[in-house]
């Protein structure tokens, strides 16, 4: 009965009350972080080089935007078909061929590629990029318990948010950089994945809540549970989400669960195209910031995202261990989080200076909360069907990231507005038509986050999704 038996286990803070326990699992989930740090920084040093890739090569903002789209175009289909290749390769291997493709491909624009190349080199890095977030969440899943999972699954979300605030200070400074330029910008980044793929060949495992996993761990996590009577549709999934048995997935992706959370995380994605292509833009010519500031103030929206994951993760962990359902532990949470998202991007195209910057980093950073809903669908199905249904809700929402950039360069083509010459400082006339066709985006993707909020408070509910399907499938079959 001492205090530190009443700490429970697989916790970060049991880790450090006993000097022991799963130091592994700890260890693996601050790799992947890591690694969702490359994964985001390679998004977001498109944007940091638009001015002077568009000049150096000759681009309008319509084919700027193009190619940032580009990376999309074959994201989802790779995310889908190594999502249900988790289910029987191990991740640490797909884990290890990501982070290898992720550094190659880098390297072309650092040896002279030009625009052709630089499209060519993003739709592969979108592929090789697809699959990483529910390959992480299945791989940090397999280290913990059902309701241990809301925090290691926000750390790695917050991996994702401490890429750009983490590498765009130093890859401006690359950039604006006499003896290094925009092009080390992509060379830094090849040498860091590199080194991080090393790494990961030394610390990388599968966890004993894995299906890949010869351990005893789901046994001895609830012993007795697989003979242990469904609970009623408005329980908590969280007693039994690694017991259930396989479902038709096909169920699992028509269900009005899955479709609101495809639906709120294709605004979630538009956010992250907008920042990882158009900020940058955003902050030198509409706000008129210097090269450095804008390094600094790029992250700030995935700082505000990092807190409010932070927080979201803890809550959810704080809820789901006091028996909440996962409905309101974490599919409310997120749907909340896209609803002020939503409210606050409508509010932006009123304002300017440092109000609008504000606005924008707060609407912008409460958009990157998108991992929230593939863990909060994931616990309807076991571990062997986790991978595939995460990996499809991220392909399918994935469009969002699609449409932002080339949806963004087109309305601002659509107003008139053209880059300048290089070496040739934009006119005010220019300057106001790229700030008229931005503001239209951000009224329309506010409209769109505040429906997709309230529709994921209202249906996001993974709980009452696990039962009917257990009821209806597994104990028939």
């Amino acid at each position: 009965m001492t205090v530190r038996s009443e700490i429970p286990p697989h916790t970060l803070r049991a880790a450090v009350a006993h000097g022991r326990m799963n130091r592994r699992a700890w260890l693996v989930t601050g790799a992947l972080v890591v690694f969702q740090i490359i994964n985001f920084a390679d998004k977001a040093v498109l944007g940091l080089v638009a001015d002077s890739a568009m000049r150096d090569l000759g681009l309008t903002a319509g084919q700027f935007g193009f190619i940032g789209s580009a990376f999309f175009f074959l994201f989802a289909i790779s995310a889908v078909l190594v999502g249900f290749l988790a289910g029987r390769v191990p991740t640490r291997w797909i884990i290890v061929s990501m982070g290898v493709c992720w550094a190659v491909l880098q390297f072309p624009m650092l040896l002279g590629g030009g625009a052709a190349v630089l499209l060519v080199a993003r739709i592969l890095l979108g592929a090789a990029e697809g699959p990483a977030t529910p390959i992480t969440l299945q791989n940090v899943h397999g280290w913990f318990p059902a309701k241990e999972r809301g925090l290691p699954s926000s750390l790695i979300a917050i991996g994702s948010t401490l890429g750009p605030i983490i590498a765009a200070p130093i890859l401006m400074w690359i950039i604006v950089n006499p003896a290094l330029g925009w092009r080390w910008a992509f060379g830094f980044l090849g040498l860091a994945g590199l080194a991080w793929t090393l790494c990961w060949l030394l610390v990388g495992r599968e966890g004993p809540y894995s299906h890949h996993s010869q351990s005893k761990g789901l046994a001895e996590a609830a012993p007795g549970a697989d003979q242990a009577p469904l609970k009623p549709a408005g329980a908590s999934i969280t007693d039994r989400a690694d017991l259930l048995q396989v479902v038709p997935i096909r169920r699992v992706l028509g269900s009005g669960m899955f479709v609101a959370a495809v639906l709120a995380g294709a605004g979630c994605f538009w956010a992250q195209g907008f920042l990882t292509t158009w900020s940058p833009k955003y902050l030198s010519s509409v706000v008129s910031l210097g090269p450095e500031m804008i390094g600094v103030v790029s992250t700030l929206p995935w700082a505000v995202g990092a807190l409010t994951l932070m927080v979201l993760g803890y809550s959810s962990r704080f809820l789901m261990c006091r028996g909440v359902t996962v409905r309101w532990a974490l599919g409310a949470l997120f749907g909340a989080a896209l609803l002020l998202s939503g409210a606050s991007f409508l509010v932006l195209p009123h304002t300017h200076g440092f109000i609008a910057v504000s606005l924008l980093t707060v609407a912008a950073g409460l958009a990157l909360v998108f991992p929230l809903a593939p863990t909060a669908v994931a616990f309807c199905v076991g571990s062997r069907q986790r991978a595939a249904v995460m990996a499809t809700l991220t392909g399918l929402a994935s469009l969002g990231g699609v449409i932002a950039p080339a949806m963004v360069g087109m309305l601002m083509d659509n107003t008139g507005y053209r880059p300048s010459a290089k070496g040739v400082p934009e006119s005010a006339h220019m300057i106001t038509l790229l700030t008229h066709g931005m503001n239209t985006s951000f009224t329309m993707i506010g409209v769109y986050l505040v429906v997709v909020g309230i529709g994921c408070i209202l249906l996001l509910n993974p709980d009452s999704t696990a039962t009917r399907l257990q009821q209806r499938f597994a104990c028939n079959g």
